[in-house]
């Protein structure tokens, strides 16, 4: 890869290869979309099972815990199909932290404080979008090389940095509305 281009190659190149493998039945990103999110929930249900377990002392919620881990797992299986090091378990991480962020945010600005929820809602899109980025191939890690805080390359304009970018392309591929 030459120095001048960003990780993600040719953005309209990417968006038709994705609508094609839309076309062949080969991907749902809609259903995908939405399984993630599922995921997201099945991992703050595993913490709410353990929490609950070490609180009461009762065992029963660690049982509860490792049947929803098994179907985490499962469903996880159907958007992660190949990985290679930790890929897997850092996806998992990244879903868990969105979640997270999204949940805090949402407190935030229950609490009338919109700026710090804007700010982690960005921050849970960020990690959101990154998560689709190492699943999709989008990301080749050999091929990240800081410039400066915002630019991916010494020819990028825009200056939205990565996960900016990364952000837009998931706004452009993963459209949860198309039925």
């Amino acid at each position: 890869m030459e120095n001048n281009q960003s990780p993600i190659k040719n953005l309209d190149e990417f968006i038709q290869k994705v609508d094609e493998m839309k076309k062949q039945d080969k991907m749902d990103l809609s259903s995908d979309q939405d399984l993630s999110l599922a995921i997201m929930n099945l991992v703050s249900i595993e913490e709410h099972f353990f929490f609950t377990g070490a609180k009461t002392g009762k065992t029963e919620y660690y049982d509860l815990l490792n049947e929803a881990r098994s179907m985490r797992k499962e469903l996880l299986k159907k958007i992660i199909k190949e990985y290679e090091g930790e890929v897997w378990c850092i996806s998992k991480h990244l879903l868990a932290a969105s979640m997270r962020l999204m949940e805090v945010g949402t407190k935030q600005l229950g609490m009338g404080k919109k700026d710090e929820a804007y700010d982690l809602f960005s921050k849970a899109y960020n990690l959101y979008s990154l998560f689709w980025g190492l699943n999709m191939k989008l990301i080749k890690t050999e091929d990240i090389k800081k410039i400066d805080e915002n630019a991916l390359n010494r020819h990028d304009k825009e200056k939205k940095g990565f996960m900016g970018k990364l952000g837009e392309l998931v706004k452009k591929v993963i459209d949860c509305c198309i039925e």
